[in-house]
């Protein structure tokens, strides 16, 4: 039996809410899956919706809406958030190496290719956009399997940063070059390193811990209180526990995973409050600054059927999937735990959501044009 819950301030038209509690009970119900949580609201936030759904009578905690949960790499769109806004307040150039801002023991020989090494020329723009060549150290390895395989198994594990800079460098290679970034496109390639790397150069420039940073520059101002970093605590007491992640319909504790990863627990309706503020530019002096996240939108060479920008992924829902008889667009992010936070321009529609698998990429994709078709009734 599945248990379904819904928002109690919903504001959907009748068949949106019953076409999107439906959708949420029959994804859950997909064999494989334990539970979603997902929400939607427009742009102007006046229609909002939000629901969960996932197995009855059993002492797993339940897929309310208002449930935190793990974000994964939807955390790259707050860390590129970081990244804008202190190349506004000139603590960083987007155009400058890393070696302006990480020290010798970290860059030298990260990428060697051809004999030389090719650090100097990474940006900090080359490292936001994927296009620096670096490997992800979450893929394969000289002496052991990925930590993508472990997840997906659902064996725990950790890391420091020391261990993500000596697994690239001794462990791993280089794809390409650093690229030519006056040229009109680029090859990209996603690297998790690229964004530990990020996080470490904000740390050095502003002085300030990563967890700090977010609290004091997005979190408080955007009233984000159920955001935070698992090395620290959220603003709003007594929030329920996050939901747990899950291989198949097994939970799995990896709280090593979670702890090192430097990504963020959040709710869906924290996700969908910064998400409208992103796209307004709120976050951002100027608020034209936000037009960088879109700047560049190559072709991501380990998941082409993505397009990336800078820490955003852009996404065309084809024709055949488009609520509209034409293609739409999606920008944002997704997590590799099944996770996701989108923008749809043509609907002025975000979506956000999670299913909490240790393994589920493209699922989001599928739920979020199906969102997308409900919501355009």
């Amino acid at each position: 039996m599945r248990r379904t819950f819904t928002a109690a301030g919903n504001r959907a038209t009748d068949e949106i809410d019953a076409g999107l509690t439906s959708l949420v009970q029959r994804v859950s119900s997909r064999p494989g899956l334990h539970h979603v949580s997902l929400a939607l609201c427009s742009a102007d936030g006046q229609r909002h919706w939000a629901g969960g759904s996932g197995p009855e009578g059993t002492a797993e905690p339940e897929a309310r809406p208002e449930a935190p949960f793990f974000i994964a790499s939807i955390t790259k769109r707050f860390i590129i958030t970081l990244v804008l806004q202190a190349h506004e307040r000139a603590e960083l150039d987007l155009d400058a190496p890393i070696t302006t801002y990480l020290p010798a023991s970290v860059t030298t020989g990260l990428h060697v290719r051809g004999g030389v090494d090719r650090t100097p020329q990474i940006t900090v723009r080359h490292l936001a956009s994927h296009t620096s060549g670096l490997p992800d150290f979450f893929e394969r390895r000289r002496g052991g399997p990925s930590l993508y395989r472990q997840l997906r198994a659902g064996h725990d594990t950790s890391w420091t940063f020391e261990n993500v800079i000596g697994i690239t460098r001794e462990q791993q290679h280089p794809h390409f070059d650093p690229q030519d970034l006056t040229a009109g496109t680029q090859r990209a390639r996603y690297s998790d390193t690229g964004f530990q790397l990020l996080i470490r150069i904000l740390e050095n420039v502003t002085s300030t811990a990563f967890p700090d940073l977010l609290s004091q520059r997005i979190a408080v101002p955007l009233g984000l209180t159920r955001t935070w970093h698992p090395a620290a605590e959220p603003a709003e007491p007594d929030l329920p526990a996050p939901l747990p992640l899950y291989a198949r319909r097994r939970r799995v504790d990896v709280n090593g995973v979670i702890a090192s990863s430097n990504d963020l627990f959040s709710t869906t309706e924290d996700l969908l409050a910064f998400e409208r503020a992103l796209t307004a530019g709120e976050p951002f002096r100027d608020a034209n600054t936000r037009h960088l996240l879109t700047e560049r939108r190559n072709r991501l060479r380990n998941a082409p059927v993505l397009r990336y920008g800078l820490g955003t992924m852009i996404f065309k829902v084809n024709r055949l999937m488009s609520p509209l008889g034409g293609p739409v667009t999606l920008v944002g992010h997704s997590g590799s735990t099944g996770t996701w936070l989108f923008t749809c321009p043509e609907l002025d529609l975000h979506l956000a959501g999670t299913v909490n698998q240790t393994e589920a990429r493209g699922l989001p994709f599928r739920i979020m044009a199906a969102c997308l078709r409900i919501w355009a009734r």
